[in-house]
């Protein structure tokens, strides 16, 4: 019997398709682990990256926007005390800049 084995990527799935479409998804971000071993001082401006890194993850996007009512609901709590979770709504969305060199853009909204 002969076992035939395929490499890893060989399928027609091995190409990224860029996805064109607006769409808007929403996701409960655990802050906690992602900052865990931060310092102090760090923590709220870390967990701004965290969310543009996990944005930029789930919507395929490099250009991310967080909106500053999600920024304020970060930082209310001061510097060191970042809230556990964040409710977040991803909405993917065209540029309107014809300078910009992406077509799409990624905004980070806050959910209660």
């Amino acid at each position: 019997m002969v076992s035939t084995k395929t490499k890893k990527g060989e399928s027609g799935s091995s190409k990224k398709q860029i996805t064109n479409e607006v769409v808007t998804r929403e996701y409960t971000v655990n802050l906690h682990k992602r900052l865990h071993g931060v310092a102090f001082k760090k923590r709220a401006p870390r967990a701004v990256k965290e969310l543009k890194k996990f944005a930029e993850k789930m919507m395929k996007t490099p250009d991310v926007r967080i909106d500053s009512k999600l920024n304020k609901e970060i930082w209310s709590q001061g510097i060191n005390h970042v809230p556990y979770r964040v409710r977040v709504r991803l909405a993917r969305q065209r540029n309107e800049d014809e300078d910009s060199p992406h077509k799409l853009y990624t905004l980070v909204t806050f959910v209660r």
